[in-house]
């Protein structure tokens, strides 16, 4: 039985993307390894998101390379998001690379990869010089309704949550981002796939699941409005009638296009999970124009309000990124007071880093890696100072956590998730993963939570 190895860089959407793949590898008769040495596919799920990904991958992917000396009948594949966006490029820095997979062409990555393993274990037989050919087969076309051929995915088992995308593509265009021009033009699956979907997930042992897309609250555009409600509400609604089911998450939203009935939903849908993740980017109006952002930081601001008005509890995580071009010590102090204003949970706080064919990458003001690291610095101490209070405030309060499995660090304990997010290391038995139980929380330091099980 043959094995592949699949490692995934980047956001949930590539882990949802690369269970996809795993998932048809299995039901093609595949073994799935985390031994890279014995795999006889290479599967490396890349992002585009930042310079860092991309050399993580590509380092990554160059070292696995030695493979190919013992074992020549290896292939070797990268799919995602660098794939689409340096398509057949990547040959020439990765001569032992045999495919180059689109992002809107997962579903085929099985087919392409399974033909080049049997052709080549069959030439191999007559002659094993051919066998380290490489194949060089790049795919990185758009699929109309490619949307909708996420459908499979991985048999959780004991897991207790899983992604679901319901949507693809990007229609903002951010100055910044070169997720448009490698996940294309925004398109959302059918209200009834995704409800499917996550029936199936819940049948299998799933508790939570989290909804995906670029811009997640943009789901749905073209199926319109109903009695008030957009599609990603009443797409909401469904999957909360869903039995068994007890978390919903989504990630990430939009300012733009955040309407009303979604800031309602936290009153009517117990649900969803009393967090958000709701990038800001930056808190001067001046450089979130810079950045294509139609937006206000007021208005922002004002939301963040309307949705701990409908929520008390709602924990509020942010992306910001620092060091933008031309953004001045001014600028950034404004980004720093609104960090102060809304108090978030936690925040990703990302040096600025040009991507190639974005407009912010041409701008003037690209600022020294220097500036980029102190603001950087400066605003983790602020983000960690709140969080730290706000973490400390949940002492002595017992919450609901969903136990997803051993600590990484003490495999004799357990960590688990609250609703806000938050994750708490527990004693329990092993039996308790995949459910929800209710912890007092006795101890904070800092962002790990420390508490026990509230026995009856």
């Amino acid at each position: 039985m043959p094995k592949v190895y699949i490692k995934t860089y980047g956001c949930q959407m590539n882990e949802r993307d690369s269970e996809q793949v795993a998932r048809m590898f299995i039901q093609g008769g595949y073994t799935i390894t985390d031994q890279e040495e014995e795999a006889d596919a290479i599967l490396i799920n890349t992002c585009s998101v930042r310079d860092q990904a991309e050399q993580k991958a590509l380092g990554k992917m160059g070292i696995m390379g030695k493979f190919r000396k013992n074992r020549p009948h290896v292939v070797y594949a990268m799919m995602g998001c660098m794939a689409q966006s340096r398509r057949d490029e990547l040959f020439s820095s990765l001569p032992h690379l045999d495919l180059v997979i689109g992002t809107q062409k997962y579903h085929k990555v099985f087919r392409y990869v399974d033909d080049i393993l049997k052709s080549r274990l069959e030439r191999r037989m007559d002659n094993l010089a051919l066998s380290l050919q490489g194949s060089h087969v790049c795919d990185v076309d758009e699929e109309e309704d490619s949307q909708n051929a996420i459908r499979d995915h991985v048999d959780p088992g004991v897991r207790s949550s899983a992604f679901v995308s319901i949507m693809q593509g990007c229609d903002m265009k951010c100055s910044y981002c070169i997720v448009p021009y490698t996940r294309g033009a925004e398109r959302s699956r059918p209200i009834g796939d995704v409800v499917d979907e996550v029936k199936m997930l819940v049948d299998n042992g799933v508790k939570e699941v989290t909804l995906l897309g670029q811009i997640v609250n943009r789901y749905g555009r073209q199926f319109g409005l109903e009695e008030g409600k957009s599609a990603f509400v009443r797409l909401l609604e469904r999957i909360h009638d869903i039995e068994g089911l007890k978390r919903i998450r989504y990630t990430s939203p939009h300012p733009i296009g955040f309407r009303d009935d979604l800031v309602r939903a936290y009153t009517y849908l117990p649900k969803l999970c009393s967090h958000i993740h709701f990038p800001m980017q930056s808190g001067s109006d001046r450089i979130l124009k810079l950045m294509r952002r139609p937006y206000r930081n007021e208005a922002y601001m004002e939301l963040c309000e309307k949705m701990r008005a409908a929520r008390p509890d709602l924990a509020i995580t942010t992306d910001i990124i620092v060091g933008f071009p031309g953004e001045t010590e001014e600028d950034y102090l404004e980004t720093r007071r609104a960090v102060e204003r809304i108090r978030y949970d936690n925040a990703f706080i990302f040096r600025y880093s040009p991507r190639r064919g974005t407009p912010a990458a041409e701008m003037d003001g690209q600022l020294p890696e220097r500036v980029k690291e102190a603001r950087n610095q400066d605003l983790l101490a602020v983000v960690n100072a709140i969080a730290v209070e706000r973490n400390n405030a949940l002492v002595g309060t017992e919450q609901e956590v969903l136990v997803e499995g051993p600590d990484k660090t003490n495999r004799e304990r357990l960590t688990g998730r609250t609703s806000q997010n938050k994750p708490v290391i527990l004693d329990g038995l092993s039996a308790m993963i995949g459910e929800i139980v209710p912890v007092k929380i006795e101890e904070s330091t800092g962002f790990p939570l420390y508490g026990s099980v509230v026995r009856e």
